[in-house]
C-alpha cells in the first residue's frame, strides 16, 4: 500500500495521478478487507489494544493525509473504507499516539520543501 501511496507524490500528469490515487484507493479497500476480519468486530486490527498492524499502518497516516490534503482528495471515507476511517479517528484519539501523531498541514510543508525524489 506504501509504494501506492508514493506513487501518487512521483506521478506526472492529471491523468496519471488519477490512475495512482485510483490504484491506492482499490489498495485501501483490500486493506479494509483485511481490517474487518482481522479485528473482529474489534477497535484496533489486532483486538482491543492497539498493536504491532496498527502501528505499522498508523505510521503513515499523517502521509495519507497529506495526500489527501494536496489532492484534494477523501481516501478513507464512509462508503468504500468504513471501517478502516473509524479505526484511523480511534487511533490518533488514542493517549499513547495523540501526542505524537504528526500534524497535517506541517507534513505538508515539510513534503512541499523536501528536494524531489528519484
Amino acid at each position: 500500500w506504501f509504494s501506492a501511496l508514493r506513487d501518487i507524490g512521483s506521478a506526472n500528469g492529471a491523468e496519471a495521478k488519477k490512475a495512482a490515487i485510483e490504484q491506492l484507493i482499490e489498495v485501501l479497500v483490500l486493506l479494509e478487507d483485511a481490517f474487518v476480519k482481522c479485528s473482529k468486530g474489534k477497535p484496533f486490527f489486532g483486538g482491543n489494544q492497539i498493536g504491532f498492524l496498527d502501528i505499522a499502518f498508523g505510521s503513515y497516516l499523517g502521509w495519507l493525509r497529506v495526500t489527501e490534503k494536496i489532492n484534494e482528495v477523501k481516501l478513507l471515507d464512509e462508503v468504500k473504507t468504513p471501517g478502516l476511517l473509524k479505526w484511523a479517528e480511534r487511533f490518533c484519539a488514542d493517549a499513547a499516539v495523540k501526542d505524537v501523531m504528526p500534524e497535517t498541514d506541517k507534513l505538508a510543508k515539510l513534503r512541499a520543501s523536501a528536494p524531489p525524489s528519484s
